[in-house]
């Protein structure tokens, strides 16, 4: 593994939160306790890069770690917590996806709001079909929850970092599917945010509508401060809908080949979040024609006006249909993928985006929540999508699930 060429911070002399306990605390509570100084950012630090080297050479999350980088930014911190400064992610160890850059505005915003980034995330290599693996010096990253399943893509070493208890949050990218997907096959938190809510660089002809940056974490609360950061406002409160939120559900949105106990496990999640009084169900069809088509046309070559034009009648009929749906419901329901997670020889002909990809055409907000396992085992998302700029329904959704399957669970 790759990295800076200095040694690790150096094990603060009482290490109160150990590598253990630091794998389970949430963002928002180690940002409460660096802000507090219960905590310092070098202890921090140094325990999420114990984690990395006590169980990253089972799951290969990361192509490099950064422990010279980590304790300068650290140190950043605590100076500025010392000053008053108020760091809304003071301290929160981060994992960079190897394809984004330091300097990048996703990054950049996140360091300056605290978090202190500790390596880069296993993005695909050469010829991984449909960006469905990370690639690494040392084999393919692992799926924390199985190692003979593939983690998803392309923010495959994000995912797996973030489930596997070695940073809170991590950076995705979703141009397809790359952060629901990984965060389904993981059993994470993933949020595609509606194209344009975040500038980024834009070379070819609409993409950065398209591909937009997205937290992985483990709580809505987390993935709340980080988009926060992203877009320099206040995190919302996560509180219940102030009434259930009307929701369509399609396991196929009219022509996916979804699996039928993937298909299942989703809607019973969907079920629970019902019966919860956080959504309810509404019997509105979605039938949206097959992007694939269209988005393979859009992400060609951007001067081909041939490609685009023949993208422009799918592009019109997908704005057109979930406008006609977003005028009756306020979410749309569906697996996230439409297959559970495949092994490392690749996906063969399954299409994981297909449920996930007409979104980042047309734009809309999307989420992937973890809805639990199969009778098999195999780990299945939930996802959710609303219209343009309602992130915080689905994340107020996403805290609902939280605490509705905690009680469950204690319930058993």
């Amino acid at each position: 593994m790759n990295g800076d060429s200095s040694a690790a911070p150096r094990a603060p002399r009482s290490d109160p939160r150990g590598a253990a306990e630091y794998s389970c605390m949430p963002a928002c509570e180690i940002a409460e306790e660096v802000t507090a100084g219960r905590l310092s950012a070098r202890e921090v630090a140094w325990a999420a890069l114990a984690r990395i080297a006590e169980v990253d050479e089972s799951i290969r999350a990361f192509t490099e770690v950064w422990p010279a980088r980590a304790a300068s930014h650290a140190a950043d911190v605590e100076r500025a917590v010392r000053a008053g400064d108020r760091l809304p992610l003071a301290g929160v160890p981060l994992a960079v996806k190897a394809t984004q850059r330091l300097s990048s505005r996703q990054v950049a915003r996140l360091v300056a709001a605290g978090c202190v980034p500790v390596g880069a995330t296993a993005t695909p290599g050469a010829g991984t079909g449909w960006q469905t693996w990370g690639a690494t010096d040392r084999g393919p990253t692992l799926n924390p929850h199985n190692p003979e399943w593939s983690p998803g893509g392309s923010s495959a070493g994000s995912a797996a970092a973030v489930a596997a208890g070695m940073v809170p949050l991590a950076t995705g990218s979703d141009g397809a599917g790359s952060v629901r997907i990984p965060a389904a096959w993981c059993a994470v938190l993933g949020v595609k945010t509606t194209g344009g809510l975040v500038p980024v660089p834009d070379r070819s002809g609409g993409r950065a509508r398209r591909s937009v940056p997205g937290p992985l974490a483990r709580t809505a609360a987390d993935a709340a401060a980080y988009l926060a950061a992203l877009t320099g406002t206040a995190p919302p409160l996560l509180a219940p809908p102030v009434r259930p939120l009307r929701t369509a559900w399609s396991a196929t949105l009219g022509f996916a080949d979804t699996q039928q106990p993937v298909a299942a496990k989703a809607r019973t999640f969907l079920d629970l979040l019902a019966r919860a009084g956080v959504t309810v169900p509404r019997s509105v069809s979605v039938r949206l024609p097959d992007p694939a088509g269209c988005w393979q046309a859009l992400r060609s070559d951007p001067h081909n006006a041939a490609g685009r034009e023949s993208a422009a009648g799918t592009v019109a009929a997908l704005t057109a249909e979930l406008d006609r749906v977003f005028g009756e419901v306020d979410l749309i329901a569906t697996p996230t993928t439409p297959n559970p997670p495949h092994g490392h020889e690749g996906p063969g002909e399954t299409m994981s985006v297909a449920l996930t990809w007409a979104f980042n055409i047309t734009g809309h907000p999307a989420i992937s929540i973890p809805a639990g396992l199969t009778a098999a085992g195999d780990p299945v998302g939930l996802q959710l999508v609303a219209p343009h700029g309602r992130e915080t329904d689905l994340l107020a959704v996403a805290a609902a699930a939280e605490a509705a399957a905690a009680g469950t669970a204690e319930a058993r």
